[in-house]
């Protein structure tokens, strides 16, 4: 992305209304941030969602004051900028409609075929929950994922630290700038963090860690892995808010049980009595649950008939995986523009016929 048009997708979202929603509705219609601001007034009408105060507030000249302030401070600091089309831009991150359009990062990473989970639960940890957390990551460890957690105080710490230690990329996403770390006791983690992942946010360097930051911090935690584990959890609080949006993206969710007399095993065995989260007991469930099994035999081959017939959404979704590759299932879906629920049992009739095949982590192909 060239400097003219990050200083133009800052300026946007400085504008009063202009959500990611929004911004991507916009950017969609007109091709690029700085098109969005050339635009005529009949050309922004024409757009649902715009009217004549939204209008007013594009044409606002306060906003690129603000715009520049902030590009400074990105090329001073060297921040990394992702777009949303980026192909380093979390690609599950990517499907979420409300999706932040541009993310700020700091440090290493590598987010392209990579597996991802995240990792939440309460900030008043307990030694059960500890060992859990340490125990679950060193039998994935082999797996290479990626941790994903917010770098709150409790069980986000003891994931971040865990995952360095068996040299895993970790990011934690922050509810504020990357000007400050909260909270500051764990600025000692900063420097090892960024040498094998690092610190995503989607807020300025003007943004403090207001409360308000922290529930819109979650919708990326959630959106950018594949599954949500939940540690521990009272029966209210900023992890169940995760695994909730994560169930909305249609991610796996995984929640720890304890005794139900425990504070803070409450939210997690509500989300499993449910049926919003999947008992976890060990990493077995999530290597079963989410196809990370080690492949040792190749793959049983299926033959594909001639003359299959298919009907209308099976082809659909065929030529697009011809077209595509192997592609996850959600990724499908919106692709396809079909319910997840049906292109499940499209997929399933598929396989039957033999002009697909499933493949681990939820990736299907055509044959």
């Amino acid at each position: 992305m060239n400097r003219n048009e990050l200083f133009y997708l800052l300026a946007l979202q400085q504008v009063e209304g202009v959500g990611d929603i929004m911004a991507k509705k916009l950017l969609t219609a007109f091709g690029s941030a700085y098109n969005v601001f050339q635009a005529k007034p009949n050309q922004l009408r024409a757009i649902e969602g715009i009217g004549e105060v939204l209008i007013r507030k594009l044409k606002d000249k306060s906003i690129f004051e603000k715009a520049t302030a902030e590009i400074e401070f990105i090329e001073q600091e060297g921040i990394q900028v992702l777009y949303y089309t980026d192909a380093n831009y979390p690609e599950r991150l990517k499907h979420c409609i409300d999706g932040p359009v541009l993310l700020f990062a700091s440090g290493n990473f590598d987010f392209r075929n990579r597996k991802m989970i995240s990792i939440v639960g309460t900030r008043q940890v307990t030694a059960y929950g500890t060992e859990f957390c340490k125990k679950l990551l060193e039998d994935l460890a082999i797996f290479n994922p990626i941790i994903v957690s917010g770098f709150a105080y409790g069980v986000d710490i003891v994931a971040h630290q865990t995952a360095m230690q068996y040299q895993l990329q970790t990011v934690g996403v922050l509810a504020h700038g990357l000007n400050q770390i909260y909270p500051k006791s764990h600025k000692k983690y900063v420097a090892k963090m960024e040498q094998n992942g690092g610190f995503l946010t989607e807020f300025w360097s003007s943004s403090s860690p207001e409360k308000e930051n922290f529930v819109k911090r979650n919708r990326i935690v959630a959106g950018m892995s594949e599954a949500t584990i939940v540690i521990e959890s009272a029966d209210k609080g900023g992890s169940l808010i995760t695994a909730n949006l994560a169930n909305d993206y249609n991610r796996d969710v995984f929640a720890l049980p304890g005794r139900i007399t425990d504070k803070y095993s409450q939210g997690c065995i509500d989300l499993i009595k449910t049926q919003r989260a999947q008992l976890i007991t060990s990493a077995a469930d999530i290597i079963y649950n989410l196809n990370w099994q080690v492949v040792t035999n190749p793959p049983k081959s299926i033959q594909k008939q001639l003359f299959v017939s298919l009907d209308l959404e099976e082809q659909k979704i065929y030529d697009y995986l011809q077209q595509n590759g192997k592609q996850l299932i959600d990724i499908i879906a919106l692709a396809c523009d079909c319910p997840i629920f049906k292109v499940s049992s499209t997929l399933l009739n598929m396989e039957l016929k033999g002009v697909i095949r499933p493949l681990p982590g939820k990736l299907f192909e055509a044959v």
